[in-house]
């Protein structure tokens, strides 16, 4: 097909995006704010000859994303905050096996249920493992509708390349919104058969895909290889937007939705003379080091969030104490607006 611009909801651009990444298994269960997603995959994932199954329950769904990626499937599922919390053993567990898999998690207000509303409060849960035991899952966070359906792309091509789950972040504001999104002239490929995956075993030897090592060592041993698997990552797949760094004084450093509108910010800001810069991380995990890497002892930065701090934690480390870090934040819905991040930044420039 040709390149096409339609006007699409978040939610429906991850399906979408999937769907053409050759997306074959999604197994979910409805919550909001990403029921859009779920409905989109019913009507859409069997005319594109993949199988969609509205599972009994989150514990159900992940658990059928196992077995359709140990099988050797493009598997997929989503859910938000609540929801995710629900799938984190059987995340842990495709980690522990070494299974690719794509995880959409658009955030709702929490903690416990919380409410419908946007939020940023799952930072921690998604790029410190959430579940037991020391693994990881690649995080990408989508600043628009556009950037989800082609991060949806990237994120399963991740997925088998590393052999590991990879969790797209978006957040209500991300999912619900619409804006026209170019999609582009990838056709569902014909992917190449998983070597590893359990397809039957006449005319080679058996395959085995496991996360259970009982015997003295060979856990270490396993855990040593992901660790490999993970420093790899770290090194070649930091993402980021960098914005007017050259001359700031002051950066904002922001993801997701937050990010719009802290550009927002920033263009009011320079429009008034001020040296105002951003980044945006793209990739949560591994959080982008390079674009924190800066010289001027006397530049400060204003992490925002939708939460009360958690991102924060990873810009300190980032920074290493060469520059000051401040923090401008709301949760549980709350959503901060241009003025009051322009309010901050004035702060700091009189501090």
């Amino acid at each position: 097909m040709g390149k096409i611009k339609i006007l699409i909801s978040g939610n429906e651009a991850i399906a979408q995006g999937a769907i053409q990444a050759g997306c074959n298994f999604y197994a979910g269960y409805p919550i909001t704010p990403q029921n859009e997603l779920i409905a989109y995959m019913a009507k859409n994932l069997t005319q594109a000859k993949g199988v969609f199954i509205q599972a009994e329950s989150e514990l159900a769904a992940i658990s059928m994303v196992y077995g359709a990626s140990a099988a050797g499937a493009r598997a997929m599922t989503s859910s938000s905050s609540p929801g995710i919390s629900l799938k984190q053993e059987g995340i842990s567990y495709l980690a522990g096996a070494k299974l690719p898999a794509v995880i959409v998690n658009i955030m709702r207000g929490g903690p416990g249920l919380g409410n419908i509303a946007p939020a940023q409060s799952d930072y921690f849960q998604a790029t410190r493992g959430g579940g037991h035991g020391d693994y990881q899952t690649l995080v990408l966070a989508p600043g628009s509708v556009q950037e989800a359906y082609d991060l949806t792309q990237t994120s399963f091509d991740l997925a088998d390349k590393y052999r590991l789950p990879v969790m797209i972040l978006g957040d209500g504001i991300l999912g619900q919104m619409m804006e026209p999104v170019t999609l582009s002239a990838r056709k569902i490929k014909v992917l190449p058969l998983k070597s590893w995956a359990l397809t039957g075993c006449r005319g080679r030897k058996p395959n085995i895909v496991k996360s259970f090592f009982l015997r003295e060592g060979d856990l270490e041993k396993f855990n040593l290889e992901l660790q490999k698997n993970y420093a790899l990552i770290r090194r070649q797949e930091e993402r980021y937007e960098a914005l007017y760094l050259k001359d700031a004084k002051i950066i904002l450093v922001a993801y997701g939705s937050m990010a719009r509108i802290a550009k927002s910010a920033l263009m009011q800001l320079r429009g008034l003379g001020k040296k105002i810069g951003l980044i945006r991380p793209i990739s949560l995990w591994p959080f982008p080091q390079k674009p924190f890497q800066l010289k001027n002892k006397k530049i400060k930065f204003l992490v925002v969030e939708m939460s009360y701090g958690q991102m924060l934690d990873d810009v300190r480390l980032a920074v290493c104490g060469r520059q000051k870090v401040e923090f401008l934040g709301r949760s549980g819905g709350g959503v901060l607006n241009e003025e009051e991040i322009i309010k901050k930044v004035r702060e700091l420039v009189s501090s």
